[in-house]
């Protein structure tokens, strides 16, 4: 069978008459039904039979439609790509970043480029600093962006932001105009716990283990996003990164840095030696910007 001959079957499937078929295929009804005869006499048996004046498909090609829609599903990251081609001589600009810069940085940003760039093709991917190494490394991806650093000697590792860790309480919990809190006012307090390894934590944790008494951590999450969850949800107080605790004074919780203050930075992960295209470098700039303006906020 042929790709044609696949496009034909599909389009009969979903229709089940030969007229509507050739508009959605913009083919006149006789091409359509030599390509159905043709693919029938390939296969050896029929695909079609006519009842009350609509084409019901056989067992044989309902079978084949389960194989045939994996072919189509193949074929679309090829159909993306040379669109791409076509219309921007360039590929689509991959971004892949964790959780906490996908919620609001990330859409800020691609939105600010799209204002630049109007019609350039865009994805974007939320995972965790090691998946976003393995992603460049394979160049699946063009640039990662990440709270972390992950250390390694093929990635470049470029700081763009810079800001602290934040306390999330629920509202009323800090005193009106408070500005930061102290580790020692965590002490005895219930709190939020990550689960798994986190770079920002361990330092973090070893202080708090220290206080006396030492908070009561009755759950543990995966992400900071959770975390902000919890805490809206009355479970008590976390720490979380200064992207994941934006917003969240809007959305009705506490908010300030520790004292004596945590610095988190932001990084820009790419290959190194690698050539950043023109959208990347715009991208790259628009991120600095949007972070550090609402890391000022």
């Amino acid at each position: 069978m042929r790709l044609r001959h696949i496009e034909v079957i599909q389009a009969l499937l979903q229709t089940g008459h030969l007229g509507t078929a050739a508009e959605w295929l913009q083919l006149p009804v006789t091409e359509v039904e030599r390509i159905l005869r043709d693919a029938e006499d390939q296969l050896g048996f029929m695909l079609f039979s006519s009842v009350r004046g609509r084409l019901q498909a056989t067992r044989e090609a309902r079978e084949l439609q389960v194989e045939m829609a994996r072919v189509y599903d193949a074929l679309e990251p090829v159909q993306r790509l040379a669109n791409s081609l076509r219309q921007y001589q360039a590929p689509p600009l991959r971004i892949i970043c964790t959780p906490p810069l996908a919620q609001q940085l990330l859409p800020q940003s691609i939105a600010a480029l799209r204002r630049h760039l109007p019609d350039a093709p865009c994805t974007l991917l939320s995972q965790p600093t090691r998946d976003i190494v393995r992603s460049l490394l394979l160049r699946e991806s063009d640039l990662g962006l990440s709270l972390h650093d992950p250390d390694r000697a093929e990635i470049e590792c470029q700081v763009i932001a810079q800001g602290k860790l934040q306390l999330l309480a629920p509202h009323g919990w800090l005193q009106p105009r408070q500005k930061y809190i102290s580790l020692q006012d965590l002490a005895g307090q219930a709190m939020v716990g990550l689960e798994g390894h986190d770079p920002l934590s361990p330092a973090l944790e070893n202080k708090l283990h220290a206080l006396r008494p030492a908070p009561v951590i009755h759950t543990r999450v995966q992400t900071h996003q959770m975390m902000r969850s919890m805490v809206e949800a009355g479970e008590g107080l976390a720490i979380v990164d200064p992207f994941t605790a934006l917003g969240a004074k809007s959305a009705g919780l506490d908010v300030c840095p520790l004292a004596p203050a945590v610095p988190v930075s932001l990084y820009a992960l790419s290959l190194k030696n690698g050539e950043p295209s023109t959208a990347v470098q715009a991208l790259l700039a628009i991120i600095t910007e949007q972070a550090a303006a609402m890391l000022a906020n």
